[in-house]
């Protein structure tokens, strides 16, 4: 069995603690992203030296079980030996041209096998320059301003996409940030992901002024919450009755969930979809793709603009074509599901012994964790039902015992080919104790 480093950590004097000190007098909050801050559990965040296979390594040398594997793309494990030789030999000859390169071109023909709806793609470096380019399209094609969004899915941080629901069911959304315009916040309608007879009812109202519905096809910004049957389904109808555009957010579930991503799971196909994480290996990318009667109206082509200086650039390419072409063994999938289904439901059994209220949610080797007492988790409301406190103790139980959980109870987990057997063993095993101290806490 895998052994732990340590059984307790001791933050007082530990170098993660000193760097993070440091960051703060340099970085908004010591961090570059906000939920790498630990802010939704408390503490001090984990300074990364390096990262091998399953696991990563801290600035203090401790050993850690990784389910977060860099927010999903990580699926082969850390530092994959394909991928750092194909960055490797790809370094040697520049970082980045700002020019054509066939690397793009094979990726692109990658990705179409393995998603047939992007018919054109454009490659982009993030995946909210992903989103924001696909409603953008979306927006001039139609000649339509009103996007649907649903609440729990995130999809970047770009101005209209980040949009709470309003006041009640159909309202117009509020700025989730400051910095978000009133009027270009009131251009997005957010509904309750799920609720199919709520997103009939708006496009009974509004669908001759609705360009796009963009949607997680399984959201993982509330943990793990998969599309109840018919959900999917409906917004392709109902955006076929009134010329909207359909777009699949895949930034974390393409290639995740399968090979083709939630489109080639649930058999649907939307008119644009967005991509990310695995896309690029690890290196920082995203795409964009999809009928090419939408993708062609994109400057050069058509009069919708878009451009980026990185975009392809050579090494990520290089890194995403190397990684999706392990991907294409069907024995990846299999190892994934196996594992993944014996870690959830590990943890449901664990804790149902020892009488603590929890739920898990999974599809494929993406999962969320649930300390809620209710028998399904669907919606953002049941993800808000989740007990908090149980939620931050058990992180910092596993924690203690080597075991690296999202810092959030709103965020998915992710497993790779490398959390085998033994590892997970060892993951249930530091389960089994944690959720005996949250049970008493």
């Amino acid at each position: 069995m895998f052994e732990f480093t340590f059984s307790k950590r001791d933050d007082t004097m530990s170098n993660s603690r000193r760097l993070f000190s440091e960051a703060k007098q340099l970085l908004p909050g010591g961090v570059n992203s906000p939920v790498r801050s630990f802010s939704k559990v408390g503490g001090q965040p984990l300074f990364i030296k390096k990262a091998k296979g399953a696991f990563l390594f801290d600035e203090d040398d401790n050993k850690f079980i990784d389910y977060i594997g860099s927010w999903g793309p990580m699926i082969l494990g850390h530092a994959h030996e394909s991928v750092i030789s194909s960055v490797k030999a790809a370094v040697d000859s520049g970082l980045s041209y700002g020019a054509p390169t066939q690397i793009e071109t094979l990726l692109a023909k990658k990705v179409k096998e393995f998603f047939p709806s992007m018919e054109l793609i454009r490659m982009v470096s993030s995946g909210t320059e992903a989103t924001m380019s696909a409603v953008r399209l979306a927006r001039g094609f139609t000649k339509r301003d009103l996007i649907v969004k649903f609440e729990g899915c995130y999809h970047g941080h770009a101005d209209s996409l980040l949009v709470k629901a309003g006041s009640g069911a159909l309202t117009f959304g509020e700025p989730d940030s400051l910095g978000v315009p009133q009027d270009l916040a009131e251009k997005t309608v957010v509904l309750q992901f799920n609720n199919i007879e709520e997103a009939r009812e708006l496009f009974k109202q509004k669908g001759e002024e609705i360009a796009a519905v963009i949607v997680e096809p399984i959201a993982g910004n509330m943990g793990c919450v998969p599309p109840i049957k018919g959900f999917l389904e409906a917004l392709r109808l109902l955006c076929d009755e009134y010329a909207s555009v359909l777009i699949f957010d895949e930034v974390m579930t393409g290639f995740r969930v399968s090979p083709g991503g939630a489109q080639q799971l649930y058999d649907i196909k939307p008119d644009l979809t967005t991509l990310g994480k695995i896309l690029g290996g690890g290196l920082p990318v995203g795409g964009f793709g999809g009928k090419r009667e939408l993708m062609q109206e994109l400057s050069p082509m058509g009069g919708i603009y878009q451009a980026g200086t990185l975009s392809g650039n050579p090494i990520t390419m290089h890194a995403g074509l190397a990684t999706l072409s392990m991907l294409e063994d069907e024995r990846v999938y299999e190892k994934l599901e196996k594992s993944a289904s014996t870690l959830t439901e590990g943890l449901e059994t664990l804790a149902s012994e020892i009488g603590v209220p929890f739920q898990t949610n999974r599809v494929g080797s993406m999962f969320g964790i649930f300390f809620t007492k209710n028998q399904r988790v669907e919606t953002y409301s049941d993800v808000l039902t989740g007990n908090n406190t149980f939620f931050v103790n058990f992180f910092k139980e596993m924690l203690q015992r080597g075991v690296y959980l999202a810092p959030s109870p709103f965020e998915a987990g992710f497993l790779s080919t490398k959390h085998d057997s033994e590892i997970i063993s060892a993951t249930l095993y530091a389960a089994k104790e944690a959720f005996q101290r949250v049970s008493k806490e």
